[in-house]
């Protein structure tokens, strides 16, 4: 069975060249038509296997396209005078000559009459301030992908950002006493002196999404980690 167009006109095509059967026979039973068969024999001829390949049927013409008069004058127009296309459409209004400003506008477009703004691009300089060891540790924690023992654990890890040293310890649970316990290890295990850390909002960090902070309390309580920093 044929696995597409050309093959399907191929079949019945090489019967009639190799001149095995009638044109007049063929069309008898061919679905196509007398017509289309000696189009494709046509085809055959002049360019073999190719000229049997689908084209495309989308219309070269369109009924409702502006006629091309009226595309010179209009942009006849917009050389004499470089207005916008909405006044272009009165202009031609006075001459008895209807357009849509949107399709005067594409006329425009497609000679390359538009305008050329110069825009200017503003480039940002980033400075990244260096910084020191210490000066600043990063500190998360994630669940251990595999259970051990069938106990789930979490890994803490604290980066040095200027140094990427790095430290990871594992706990059975996720607490505000496991967060300060790592975070003694950590002090305890870095070369030098830690000025600040840096954590994300999670409760075992910051009281700032839940807790006092989310209720009427004037004054907030705070974290058992700022705590330990202070």
């Amino acid at each position: 069975m044929p696995k597409n167009t050309k093959e399907e006109r191929l079949r019945w095509v090489l019967p009639i060249a190799n001149k095995e059967v009638r044109l007049v026979d063929v069309a008898k039973v061919c679905p196509h038509g007398q017509r289309t068969l000696e189009r494709w024999i046509a085809a055959y001829k002049e360019r073999g296997e190719e000229g049997l390949e689908p084209k495309s049927t989308r219309p070269k013409t369109n009924p409702r396209e502006t006629p091309i008069r009226v595309k010179e004058r209009a942009l006849e127009l917009r050389k004499a005078t470089k207005e916008c296309a909405l006044k272009l459409k009165w202009d031609l209004a006075e001459e008895g000559i209807y357009l849509h400003e949107r399709t005067i506008g594409k006329f425009i477009k497609t000679e390359g009459l538009t305008r050329r703004y110069r825009i200017r691009k503003i480039h940002y300089k980033y400075v990244r301030v260096p910084l020191r060891s210490g000066e600043l540790v990063e500190i998360d924690v994630k669940y251990v992908p595999q259970k051990l023992g069938n106990r789930q654990y979490y890994q803490y890890t604290a980066i040095d950002v200027a140094s990427r040293w790095r430290y990871l310890e594992a706990y059975e649970e996720q607490t505000k006493g496991a967060t300060i316990d790592f975070l003694g290890k950590v002090i305890g295990r870095f070369p030098g002196k830690i000025v600040a850390i840096k954590t994300d909002n999670h409760a075992t960090f910051t009281n700032r999404y839940n807790g006092s902070y989310r209720s009427d309390a004037p004054f907030p309580s705070l974290h058992a980690l700022d705590e330990f920093c202070q």
